[in-house]
């Protein structure tokens, strides 16, 4: 699945190129609890149409209705007018929160663009879809947006005079290895909004595997991993159990930016790992602090299905910054559980495995 700031912003070109009156919302602050983060934007046509989200649902139907009924020439028609962007809070009432659907005490508020210009939407999504990290500035008093390429992610701003939003190219995931347990990760993570590549010189697991709107390349992982030049928004999972292809992918990968870099396995082969990169590579405890292993998140995952859902719910919270317990680490949990077999990634082994 694409990046859906990308969809909901090439939505909104359309719209805007037809002819269509349009309308981009922002969220740029929240208080409390909040269905969706600051800097989430959803467009919405003068039929009613409407691509992304700011809340979750209530929030959506009600602009939707405000919006299509004035422009059908109903309600009142100056709640929606044309001109400067102009602020709105949702949820400020006990009552309004629960009306919309927030949590307790939730309240945000909105940055609303009437009729955004389609030839600089058009450039912005150009860009995007040519990946890259773009900063796009909105002037408060007449709605007049700039582009600017950005280095680094960062954080929506507003203040009196301007409101900046950062968008850049999809999460990117690059998984080694083309088996079972690939499938479902490849799945999942394409259902959160990467950009999946799948690397696998091995014909014989090539040939088996089937997940569409992934990308499957045959090169040795270490050149792809130079080839895919890893970002911020790129990470890198070694799943073959194969130090052949899994080491020299994951050292490669180290040298980038990747938020995440980790590869499956048992503890024990999780620690013969990184014996081998220290004696064999030249490595250190302080230059393999960033390798995770073993990857996913303690929640007894036993079948591949399972195993792929601990990994992803830990790519997403490293992704999104979210702290995660000590009792969420499987290493932690197992030693302190005393628990050796069952760890993610044994029963989807390739290859036969001496036992921990």
């Amino acid at each position: 699945m694409e990046n859906l700031d990308v969809l909901v912003l090439r939505q909104l070109r359309d719209w805007r190129q037809a002819g269509q009156h349009a309308l981009l919302a922002t969220v740029v602050r929240t208080w409390g609890s909040s269905p969706r983060p600051v800097g989430s934007i959803m467009a919405l046509a003068e039929d009613g149409s409407v691509v992304g989200s700011v809340s979750g649902g209530c929030i959506e139907d009600d602009l939707v209705f405000r919006y299509s009924q004035a422009y059908a020439g109903k309600g009142d028609a100056r709640t929606f007018p044309s001109g400067p962007p102009a602020f709105v809070k949702y949820g400020i009432t006990a009552d309004e929160a629960h009306r919309f659907g927030l949590p307790c005490g939730g309240t945000l508020e909105l940055l609303l663009e009437h009729d955004p210009d389609p030839a600089q939407l058009d450039a912005l999504v150009q860009r995007l879809e040519a990946g890259q990290l773009v900063r796009r500035s909105v002037r408060l008093a007449d709605g007049v947006a700039t582009l600017e390429t950005a280095d680094t992610p960062s954080e929506l701003t507003v203040d009196g005079e301007e409101m900046a939003n950062t968008f850049g190219p999809e999460y990117r995931m690059l998984l080694i290895g083309a088996g079972q347990l690939t499938e479902y990760l490849a799945t999942m993570a394409l259902f959160s909004g990467f950009a999946v590549t799948v690397c696998d010189p091995r014909e014989e697991y090539r040939g088996a595997f089937d997940v569409p709107g992934a990308k499957l390349v045959t090169d040795m992982p270490d050149d792809v991993v130079q080839a895919f030049r890893p970002d911020r928004r790129s990470c890198v999972v070694a799943l073959t159990h194969d130090p052949k292809l899994d080491d020299l992918a994951l050292l490669e990968a180290l040298e980038t930016d990747a938020f995440y870099v980790g590869a499956i396995g048992s503890r024990r082969n999780n620690e013969a790992r990184r014996q081998r990169m220290v004696e064999h590579f030249g490595q250190t405890d302080e230059s393999l602090a960033r390798l995770r292993g073993p990857i996913g998140i303690y929640i007894g995952s036993k079948t591949p299905p399972e195993i792929a859902v601990s990994v992803m719910a830990e790519i997403l919270a490293v992704k999104n910054g979210a702290p995660l317990p000590r009792d969420l680490d499987v290493a932690e949990a197992k030693n302190r559980a005393a628990v050796v077999p069952n760890d993610p990634g044994a029963e989807v082994c390739a290859v036969p495995r001496v036992a921990d």
